[in-house]
Order: C-alpha cells, then structure tokens, then sequence
C-alpha cells in the first residue's frame, strides 16, 4: 500500500485508536483525521504517521482531505450526525466508505446510495465491526441453509453492554431516542423497548435479551431479503424491566434536542470503554435462527473476539479486502466478504449444534 491508500476518521476517538493500532501493528500507514488537532498530534507522533485536522462541517476542506485516499474508514459517531457529510465526500471524491455504525438511520441511507456509488466505483459499507460483521454473518449462514425463509432472529451478549466507550454510548442515546423497532412484513415497526423479552440459549449458557433496533433490521434484511427480523440483546431481567418501563419517558424527553445533547454529552464526559484486560479475554457470543413457513428451522452460534477488539481486528481485515477488491454499491459485510468472513478473525467458532460444544 501507498503510505495514504486509506484515511481513519474519528482516529483518536476510543475505538478509533483500536483501529489505528491495529492497523499499524498489520503494518499500515493510514492518514489519521478528525477535529481535534492536539489529540491528531499526539496519537500521529507516537505511531509516526501523518494525519490532518478537518471538520465534517467543513465539506470543501473534507473533499479536499478524501481526495487523498483511496478509501475511509469511519469512526466517527453519533452516524446519525457524522456520516452523511462523510458519505458525500466519499461520493464526490470517488473514495470507498466503511464505517462502524450500528444506528439504523444510518444503514438506510447509505443504502440509498447504491446506484450513485456504482456508477463511481466505490463500495459503501456500513456496519463493519461488531454491529453488524458477526450477527448478519450469522444470520446469511443460517438463510442460506432454508428455502423461502420467513423469519429470522439474532440476538448477542458482549461486553459491549457492561462498560460502553463514549461513541457507543452517544450511539445508544440515538438509538433510546427512536424507540424499539423489529421487522415485519418488510418494513420496519415499532415495538416498545423492554418487551418480547425471551430466553435465548448461547454456547456460554441461557441468557434473557430483550429486542433492539439492531443494524440487522437493515443489514440482514438486505443481504437475506427475510421480510420479519428480530434483533435482541442479553441483559439482566432487571435492566430489561427498567427499560419496559421507562423507556418510553426516556425516548421522548430525548427527542428533545437541549436535552439529548445534555445526555450526549455526558455520555462524552462518564464513558471510558473497556479497558485492555478486559478487551483481550472478553468474549463475544451470537445466536441465529432462520425459519420458513412450515415451521422448518436452521440455526446456529458465534463465539469471536470482545466487541471493541473484534471492531478493530475485523474492520481492518474489511479494509484491505475492500482495498484488494473490485467492489463497488452499497452493500453489507456479508456481500462485500462473504458469510464466512467472520471465521477469518482470529479466535472465531461457528457452530451447527451445542452437543460437543
């Protein structure tokens, strides 16, 4: 690779600088980018690359920024606020897009821009890490094994849902903002958050989780074409109960925008992420299950890497994939790499059946 084949935007953000090192340690040179210019000056000096100081407000300035790269990989969140002015400079300067987003908004528009990136010859994929590289992985393999299937469901437990870095946790405000969501007949619907809670067996052992508006409801409808989805969580009864309850509340005092950005930016000031113990021993667990409608079943379970590590190891692999490739649309992993792209990580299982698990 040239030494700027790629740029990493959100580069100093907590998961950012996971993919920096990662992608330092494979032996890339990225050009880091982002906002703040002592935070770029720090990370770049130690790691002994370049980088440049650019806002998303500023769309000449970011064009002008992209046009140095052959792709970018996006680590900026909230998506719902970050990603659109990036995806257009990755249009106008005919760059890939690749970013980690797990907000449903997201997924939908940039799917919206299939035809455009196409006709550029650029890929856009969201989603590429933990949400949605493991769980839509998942979810192709088991469609793939039933005819015509009707209804397919996904549910994970990570780390992730213990101590969340601070994009995640501005994600998640966004994500409370809009309610619950499930699939169904094609379209996306409403569904309160706490409810349709179930007993989910992982090869780890029984969890509850409860539905959330997971990038899946985008991602895995796409590549599957599976018209009802259901994306759950593993939690505790007790956290399950308190978002039945006050979900509701919580959504609409933050659709508020003074009082999302009080929220959000809190979020920026409490949440630190998983530290590195934590990161290199945690564990995360999937579950997929496809069904047509005669009742016939496939399913199967994921065990790979903790959430914030496997981003920076998978969205790095995504990257020299998509850089080696001639891929061009908007797509998800699954279609850009293959169902069986998440075996390539480091640590990943699938199986078929918990007997000899």
């Amino acid at each position: 690779m040239t030494e700027h084949d790629w740029m990493i935007y959100g580069a100093t953000g907590f998961t950012g600088a996971l993919v920096t090192e990662e992608a330092v340690r494979r032996g890339h040179r990225p050009l880091l980018a982002g906002r703040s210019e002592s935070k770029l000056k720090a990370l770049a000096g130690r790691l002994g690359l370049n980088y440049v100081t650019v806002s998303l407000n500023d769309m000449a300035a970011l064009t002008q920024a992209v046009k140095r790269v052959r792709l970018v990989f996006h680590c900026a969140g909230p998506f719902s606020q970050t990603s659109a002015p990036m995806l257009r400079a990755c249009l106008t300067a005919g760059a890939h897009y690749l970013d980690i987003t797990g907000e449903l908004p997201v997924f939908e528009n940039v799917y919206a821009y299939d035809s455009a990136a196409k006709q550029r010859r650029i890929a856009l994929i969201p989603g590429c890490g933990m949400d949605v590289i493991p769980t839509e992985g998942l979810a192709r393999y088991v469609a793939d094994q039933i005819k015509d299937p009707l209804e397919l469901e996904i549910a994970f437990t990570s780390t992730l849902t213990r101590r969340p870095s601070t994009g995640t946790g501005q994600s998640a405000i966004e994500i409370i903002a809009r309610g619950g969501l499930e699939r169904r007949n094609g379209q996306l619907a409403a569904l309160p958050l706490g409810q349709g809670g179930q007993q989910v067996r992982f090869s780890h052992g029984e969890r509850y989780a409860i539905p959330i508006p997971w990038g899946d409801l985008s991602a895995a409808h796409r590549a599957t074409g599976i018209p009802n989805i259901t994306t759950l969580m593993a939690m505790r009864r007790t956290q399950a109960r308190l978002a039945q309850l006050f979900g509701p509340l919580a959504g609409l005092l933050l659709n508020v925008p003074p009082i999302r950005r009080l929220a959000q930016g809190i979020a920026g000031r409490t949440q630190a992420g998983p530290d590195a113990k934590t990161r290199q021993t945690g564990r995360t667990h999937v579950w997929a299950r496809a069904m047509d409608v005669k009742g016939n079943t496939a399913e199967a379970w994921l065990d790979t890497l903790e959430a914030y590590q496997f981003t920076a190891v998978a969205g790095v692999s995504a990257v020299e994939k998509t850089l080696a490739g001639k891929l061009s649309g908007a797509l998800t992993p699954s279609q850009a790499f293959g169902a069986d792209f998440v075996l390539e990580i480091q640590t990943t299982k699938r199986m078929d059946s918990l007997k000899q698990y």
